[in-house]
């Protein structure tokens, strides 16, 4: 009985003590584990404290500089258009002065005058006539169409309407259908019957011989008065057709574009006994050579003269294929020309 109680107490004893070593054991490792869970903080937390294989790899990070250094090269911005280079202009023949005073101006007017002269030594009115009035008529005619067109038609008009009286009695529809070629032919009729009847009513059938009194008439302005008067009583005066006004610009003898202006300004450069032969050898100048759209500069014996040189076409050999009429070696405009004209006369009407 006693070997089984000290056995048994024995047992008893041994397992306060095996209690005690487990409480002990417990906190120990509990300790353990709080070593190793700091120790993981630390490695993951603790700024400022990397470890060996972190450091490696900041190492081998490719820094900022290196990211700049490896980009790819930038784009090249495409290059600015140069803008396009200024044609040059035509060089001025020698003879001509950019700036000029008047009195040089004058001058340099009279020599193109005698140039013009001397290349056109049988400029005369392109328009046919026999007296005054078929020059009145054909004048009248003449507007916004050729003196060819107008030279072509006159024979059968005069031919059946020979004077003032006859013209003012006509069938407007049969006069209308006479002058159909030229164009505007029903307003043209009604000039054509309302100037006959004035001079036949009011001028005893005979043409005016002042400015006044031909103004006055249906249809006739300042233009055509001075061609009846220049060429049909020999009154001088400046006829400022299109021809005319085109070329006292381009050589600077007027600026205007107001016809009346422009006779004002060329007849202070001119005498009276030039104005009527002048106004023929510009308008010849200006049908032959000095075209409106494309002037033939590089023929024109004014050249050395005129501040408009090269606006046209300046080589010689182009410019030559420009010219019209006797100069290009073609019929005038007149179906019976003056005896000097060098070219040969229009053909009629269908010819």
């Amino acid at each position: 009985m006693t070997t089984k109680k000290t056995a048994a107490g024995k047992t008893t004893a041994e397992k306060p003590a095996k209690k005690a070593a487990a409480k002990t054991t417990t906190p120990a490792r509990k300790t353990a584990a709080s070593k190793t869970a700091a120790s993981k903080t630390g490695a993951t937390k603790a700024p400022g404290t990397k470890t060996a294989a972190a450091k490696k790899a900041t190492a081998t990070k490719p820094t900022k500089t290196a990211k700049t250094a490896t980009k790819k090269p930038a784009a090249k911005k495409p290059a600015a258009k140069k803008a396009p280079a200024k044609k040059a202009s035509a060089p001025k023949p020698p003879g001509f002065a950019k700036r000029e005073s008047r009195a040089a101006m004058v001058e340099r007017a009279h020599a193109i005058n005698e140039v013009l002269a001397e290349t056109y030594p049988y400029a005369h009115p392109e328009l046919d006539f026999e007296d005054p009035f078929q020059l009145l008529v054909a004048t009248v005619l003449s507007a916004q169409t050729t003196d060819l067109r107008v030279n072509q038609t006159t024979p059968a008009l005069f031919a059946k309407y020979p004077t003032p009286e006859d013209m003012a009695a006509a069938v407007p529809e049969e006069l209308e259908e006479l002058i159909r070629p030229t164009g505007f032919f029903r307003a043209k009729g009604r000039s054509l019957l309302g100037l006959s009847a004035a001079l036949r009513d009011d001028f005893d059938g005979e043409v005016p011989a002042t400015v006044d009194a031909l103004v006055k008439l249906p249809g006739v302005g300042r233009k055509t008065a001075f061609v009846v008067l220049g060429n049909a009583f020999g009154v001088p005066g400046i006829t400022v057709d299109t021809h005319f006004g085109r070329l006292a610009r381009r050589w600077k003898w007027t600026t205007s574009e107001d016809p009346v202006k422009v006779e004002s300004d060329v007849a202070a450069i001119f005498e009276p006994s030039e104005w009527t032969m002048l106004s023929h050898r510009v308008i010849f100048h200006g049908r032959r050579m000095c075209h409106s759209r494309r002037p033939a500069c590089g023929a024109c014996p004014v050249a050395p003269l005129c501040p408009s040189y090269g606006e046209g076409e300046t080589d010689p050999e182009k410019a030559e294929k420009l010219l019209k009429y006797e100069k290009g070696g073609m019929p005038g405009q007149r179906l019976k020309p003056p005896a000097d004209f060098p070219g040969p006369p229009a053909p009629h009407l269908g010819g």
